[in-house]
């Protein structure tokens, strides 16, 4: 994964990163296993350190200052480091906690995650609510898009939610390929950890304005570290952080780091968006292209 974004960026994601890391980030996503590097501890500093490294080399390259950012759950420490709020030793660093801490919390009873496919917040929210009269413990995890929603739970929820998906007036609901249930209650252990963590970081001014999952507003200093901590058990909006970025003016969005999924979330959610994507070295130029026709996205 990334080979080339380590050959762009080895200052980064060299040395440096495996410094902070206690091990090689760069065989470890270049070399594997693959079961090492999906695991949660690993693939969130890996996904982190790519992530930003591509958005250093479009920001070099173009020399833009976006109008904003928003990022999805770990995405969220990649828009805050290029905004400026957090340094990227540091925010490596917190990203790893972060990432043991939620592979912790999930190895305590098995859970896991499950979209559902048709489902608005308020009938997600039923559906957790008519589980959990039944002694289950279903949580809203994700507001992804219109029509898309993630809920976390017990291993045993998420198996009723699939059979039952139908029956419940969804059109489908497909089981998540996690280690468990992210953004619900289930992780209140790594809240703790992860505020534990957050008090040795330092915070500084961004030069553009980053969205908060919690909230889906702009973040501030001042509340930065309580709304990171939040988020690892608060469900994510990302749609609604969407639709306020839009509602401030900004009409062109750009995915930085591997696949392209919060691309297709920002086509579904705000109409008429111009939606770019850089996943690897080889987009940077056309989207460079793309962006110095238009002015700032």
């Amino acid at each position: 994964m990334g080979e080339d974004v380590f050959e762009a960026r080895p200052d980064l994601l060299g040395e440096r990163a495996d410094h902070v890391l206690g091990f090689s980030l760069r065989s470890m996503c270049l070399d594997g296993p693959e079961e090492e590097l999906t695991r949660t501890e690993h693939a969130q500093p890996a996904l982190f350190a790519l992530s930003f490294a591509l958005w250093d080399v479009l920001a070099a390259e173009t020399g833009i200052v976006p109008a904003g950012a928003a990022g999805h759950s770990l995405g969220e420490y990649t828009a805050l480091t290029a905004a400026g709020f957090l340094g990227f030793d540091a925010a490596l660093t917190t990203v790893a906690r972060r990432g043991r801490a939620m592979a912790e919390a999930a190895a305590v009873s098995p859970s896991g995650m499950a979209a559902l496919l048709g489902a608005d917040e308020a009938e997600a929210d039923e559906i957790c609510a008519r589980r959990n009269r039944m002694g289950g413990r279903l949580e809203v995890a994700n507001i992804n898009a219109p029509g898309q929603v993630v809920v976390a739970g017990a291993s045993s929820d998420i198996d009723w939610l699939v059979e039952n998906a139908r029956d419940l007036g969804v059109r489908r609901a497909i089981p998540l390929k996690v280690s468990g249930a992210f953004h619900s209650t289930f992780m209140e252990p790594a809240a703790v950890a992860l505020t534990g963590a957050l008090e040795e970081v330092e915070v500084s001014e961004p030069a553009f304005p980053v969205w908060a999952n919690t909230t889906a507003r702009a973040h501030t200093r001042q509340e930065l570290k309580a709304l990171l901590a939040r988020q690892v058990v608060s469900p994510v909006r990302f749609s609604e952080s969407l639709i306020d970025m839009a509602a401030a003016g900004i009409d062109t969005f750009v995915h930085i780091g591997p696949g392209e999924v919060t691309a297709g979330l920002a086509r579904r959610t705000v109409d008429g968006a111009r939606v770019l994507v850089v996943s690897g070295i080889e987009d940077i130029g056309a989207v460079a292209e793309a962006i110095g026709t238009m002015g700032r996205p």
